[in-house]
C-alpha cells in the first residue's frame, strides 16, 4: 500500500516535502514545483536518483542557506517536476526497497501535480546512475527518457549488460562517463551502450576524455540534453 502526505494549506511550489508509505514503512522525499506551474498545465517529471555521499533521511536539498538558494535558482529554470527521493544510509538504489520507494514517489507527485505521465525523465549519477538501469529494466515502457552519468550495470552475475539493453528496449537513452574514472570504470558505460546498439535501441553516449569521475559539471554544460529530455515522449 503506498500513501502520500502533505501539509494542509501547503504553496504548490518551490521546495515540498512529502511522505510515502510503502510496505509499511515510511519515506520522506523531496518535489521541486517550478514557478510556472499552474494547474491544468501539464509539466513534465524528472526523477532524480542521487549518489552514494547523500543517503540519509533529511533529504537531498538544503532547506536553508546560501546552499540551498543556489540549488532552487537552478532547479527552478527546469520547466518540470523534479522528484528527489532519498537512499537510506546503507542501502542502494539497486536495491529493491529503495527502488520502489523511489517509483513510489514518482507516481505520487505525478498524480498530485496532474503532470504528464507521457514525459517520466529518469536520471541517475554513480550509484543513481546504476539505480537508473534498474528502474529502467524493472519498469520497461515507463520512462520517456533515461540519462545514467558515471554508473554501470546492476547486475553482478550473467549477461550483465544485454540482460539489460534488451529490457530497456527503445526507450531514448544519453549515457555519460568520464573516460578516466576510478571510481566506476568507463567500461561499465561503453559495454552498456553497445549492448544498446546491439539490440537496436535508442541511445548517445558521451564520453569526456581526461575526466575522472566528477563529471556532475561536464553534464550540465550540455546544451543539448534539457531539451533532449523534455522533447522524449513515452507514445
Amino acid at each position: 500500500m503506498v500513501k502520500a502526505s502533505k501539509d494542509a494549506g501547503e504553496t504548490k511550489t518551490g521546495l515540498l516535502t512529502r511522505t510515502a508509505s510503502v510496505g509499511g514503512v515510511s519515506y520522506n522525499y523531496q518535489v521541486y514545483v517550478p514557478a510556472i506551474f499552474q494547474e491544468g498545465k501539464r509539466l513534465p517529471v524528472m526523477l532524480f536518483l542521487h549518489g552514494i555521499t547523500q543517503r540519509g533521511e533529511g533529504g537531498i536539498v538544503p532547506s536553508r542557506g546560501p546552499a540551498s538558494l543556489m540549488a532552487r535558482h537552478y532547479l527552478d529554470r527546469v520547466p518540470a517536476i523534479i522528484v528527489l527521493p532519498q537512499c537510506r544510509d546503507t542501502r542502494y538504489w539497486s536495491n529493491r526497497d529503495m527502488g520502489e520507494m523511489a517509483v513510489a514517489a514518482l507516481d505520487q507527485a505525478t498524480a498530485e501535480f496532474d503532470a504528464d505521465s507521457e514525459r517520466l525523465c529518469l536520471i541517475g549519477v554513480s550509484m543513481g546512475g546504476y539505480g537508473a538501469w534498474r528502474l529502467a529494466a524493472e519498469h520497461p515502457g515507463k520512462f520517456s527518457a533515461i540519462v545514467p552519468i558515471c554508473g554501470g550495470s546492476p547486475l553482478r552475475a550473467g549477461d550483465r549488460f544485454n540482460t539489460i539493453a534488451r529490457k530497456v528496449g527503445p526507450t531514448p537513452v544519453w549515457v555519460f562517463h568520464g573516460s578516466d574514472d576510478t571510481v566506476v570504470p568507463v567500461s561499465e558505460s561503453r559495454l552498456m551502450v553497445e549492448a544498446l546498439k546491439a539490440a537496436g535501441g535508442n541511445v548517445r553516449y558521451s564520453e569526456y576524455a581526461g575526466v575522472g569521475h566528477s563529471i556532475w559539471l561536464n553534464v550540465a554544460a550540455e546544451r543539448d540534453l534539457l531539451p533532449w529530455m523534455l522533447s522524449q515522449h513515452r507514445s
